[in-house]
């Protein structure tokens, strides 16, 4: 390749593909976007072609869009304040038109393979068959299309006569009509299809492992990320507050027969629902304890009872996977995280960049398009990593802070605050402007000086 020729492949045009692509395009870098389906939007495209999404009919976002929307394009003010899967879906081709970079994304085109290479490029192996050479990969294909089953099962389930599925194989309310539904799990999947399933099934069960703290979209009449959901505000202000805000507003859980949670607000990954809580307390969804086993047509609970069941839904999460990566090069399947410098940087590998691969307290959208900048710096050579050691202090430390903070679980390996991180990564790219280059391999800029100068700011 020729000295200004440098190309950067982005996988997947979801949220966090299209706030990369987006970014880079304006800097004036060539780049191309794969995408399976044949439109943008990922999971939020409901009935997504690309067949990997998990949206259902009744999905609205749990951040309000104030929070949500990108930087530079507000949300259409007409939408309510937690809009409905469609609604963001055409804010999202609303923005692709509006900035033009459509023509840089290869619909119905996915990644089946990418390898580097020994001159430092990347071998992407498309779906069409072709081999395409980059200089980086940014890879932005999600993390919530692998399903998690239970690990290990519970027993029986061979000779349950039911239907056991996970809920990324939910779709819409008519698999649930007239059925005895026991759905599995205490996140926002599960509160959403418990509700659903209270009016539509015969029978509603909600089956918990572990409490969790419910919270209402909406708190003295605003949107609850809106109180005290602040760039400048400390984490350790704002969770104290939020604490005794939620206590005010919803009060004990096992009020509405849920378990009591074993941690504290903010140590778990949240639940946002106003319904459920209604459904509950009005009786439409019987609350009961984990599953022990199967045992015929009935589930069994870990307090003895029984229920008949037609339908069990596994609302148990999803496994972090990068099928087009080799095993030996990239596997998270063991623990389910990768180690990256700010959760973006692969430590050891110039070129290979993350994007979006958080769990944030918040909405992603936001915080993919402040990590592309981060990256677009790098790429141009504005922005520099610490040495190798310092990076694996940084990884460490993080790490260390998630599991003194968060409940153990696979479910927080890639866990954030959204507005603690929001500020990182804003200061890092300051810190990053002022340090030397070359500290470490992985700071080699894939622009080369000579591309860099044709490069706008």
């Amino acid at each position: 390749m020729s000295a200004n020729s440098f190309r950067v492949c982005v996988v997947g045009a979801g949220s966090s593909g299209i706030a990369a692509v987006k970014v880079l395009a304006e800097r004036g870098i060539d780049v191309d976007c794969c995408e399976l389906s044949d439109r943008v939007g990922g999971n939020w495209v409901w009935g997504n072609r690309n067949g990997v999404s998990a949206a259902y009919r009744s999905l609205h976002i749990n951040t309000s869009r104030q929070r949500m929307e990108f930087s530079d394009f507000p949300m259409p003010a007409n939408l309510p304040d937690f809009a409905r899967h469609d609604q963001i879906a055409d804010y999202f081709a609303a923005y692709t038109e509006h900035f033009g970079f459509g023509d840089r994304i290869r619909f119905g085109t996915g990644v089946t393979h990418v390898e580097p290479q020994p001159d430092g490029s990347f071998a992407v192996t498309l779906s069409t068959g072709d081999t395409e050479r980059y200089d980086a990969v940014l890879v932005a294909n999600g993390h919530h299309w692998d399903p998690r089953l239970p690990e290990p099962m519970f027993p029986g389930v061979e000779g349950f006569r039911g239907e056991v599925m996970h809920s990324h194989s939910y779709t819409e309310e008519s698999q649930l009509a007239g059925r005895r539904v026991v759905v599995v799990g205490m996140g926002n999947s599960a509160m959403d299809i418990a509700v659903d399933a209270s009016y539509h099934a015969a029978e509603t069960y909600l089956s918990a492992r572990r409490g969790v703290h419910v919270i209402p979209k909406y708190v003295w009449g605003k949107p609850y990320d809106q109180i005290a959901g602040k760039e400048w505000l400390p984490s350790a202000l704002r969770w104290p507050v939020a604490r005794r805000l939620m206590a005010a507003a919803t009060g004990p859980m096992t009020r509405y027969g849920l378990p009591a949670p074993d941690h504290k607000f903010a140590q778990a990954h949240p639940t946002m629902s106003s319904r459920i809580l209604d459904r509950l307390a009005h009786g439409a969804i019987t609350p009961v304890p984990n599953i022990e086993r199967f045992d015929g047509d009935d589930v069994v609970f870990a307090d003895g009872r029984r229920v008949a069941a037609d339908l069990v839904v596994f609302c148990t999460g999803y496994k972090i996977s990068f099928p087009f990566f080799d095993r030996d090069f990239l596997d998270p399947s063991g623990d389910n995280e990768i180690r990256l410098y700010r959760r973006v940087f692969h430590p050891a590998v110039p070129g290979l960049y993350f994007v979006g691969l958080v769990q944030p307290l918040g909405a992603i959208m936001p915080i993919a398009e402040r990590q592309a900048l981060l990256i677009a710096d790098h790429l141009q050579g504005r922005y520099h990593l610490p040495g190798a050691a310092a990076m694996e202090r940084e990884i460490d430390t993080h790490r260390r802070r998630i599991s003194r903070r968060y409940v153990a679980s696979k479910r927080h390996t890639i866990q954030v605050d959204y507005d603690d991180y929001m500020r990182d990564l804003r200061l890092e790219r300051r810190r990053g402007a002022r340090r030397p280059a070359g500290r470490t391999p992985a700071d080699r800029p894939v622009a080369s000086a000579a591309a860099r100068e044709e490069i706008p700011a």
